[in-house]
């Protein structure tokens, strides 16, 4: 586990426009990073044409370009970096889709650890429209939905980088599944 004091230090002084910090910030993220981009390809296609590594660093790269985000913690960091891929494989699909000219949508295959839909396929578009709807009346539960299913990370886990109880954090995941479940059912 990264030292919380250190990423949280080195986020506000890249907000401030240290660019030395951003360098001393790759190192220490870039493992949390590279999980969360595997978690999500494991989720796409096969041939998928993106690949972990890349996803990290165009993440990264979009992160740390932003001018008007005032870090928070490394919890906050993380969340926006989930955020952050999830668009990125979006836009990916979008453009596939487009290139096929209606051809058959971009689907993942769900974890069947997670408990989400017993390993049924979904439409990647589909499930970022309900979680952005999500995100406008309960931005928690959408923040745990990405680093549950998108980000892989265990309840525990989940309640460590956003600072709370597991009890919480399984009441909200259960909540969330129901709702998304419901929304991509009657799409």
């Amino acid at each position: 586990m990264i030292p919380q004091l250190n990423v949280t230090q080195l986020l506000r002084e890249a907000s401030s426009g240290n660019r030395q910090s951003l360098d001393q910030l790759l190192p220490l993220v870039y493992s949390e990073l590279r999980g969360l981009a595997d978690a999500y390809m494991r989720r796409e296609r096969s041939n998928h044409t993106l690949q972990p590594t890349a996803l990290v660093h165009e993440a990264y790269m979009r992160l740390i370009n932003q001018r008007e985000v005032n870090w928070e913690n490394r919890a906050h960091f993380l969340s926006i970096a989930a955020e952050t891929m999830r668009r990125i494989l979006v836009n990916h699909a979008l453009a596939a889709n487009a290139a096929k000219r209606g051809g058959k949508e971009t689907r993942v295959s769900l974890d069947e650890a997670i408990g989400f839909r017993n390993g049924e396929e979904i439409d990647l578009v589909l499930l970022d429209e309900a979680l952005t709807t999500l995100a406008s009346f309960d931005p928690r539960q959408s923040q745990i939905v990405e680093l549950r299913f998108f980000g892989g990370l265990t309840v525990k886990e989940v309640a460590t980088v956003l600072d709370m109880s597991t009890a919480t954090v399984e009441r909200e995941w259960r909540t969330a599944k129901a709702w998304l479940h419901d929304q991509l059912n009657n799409k």
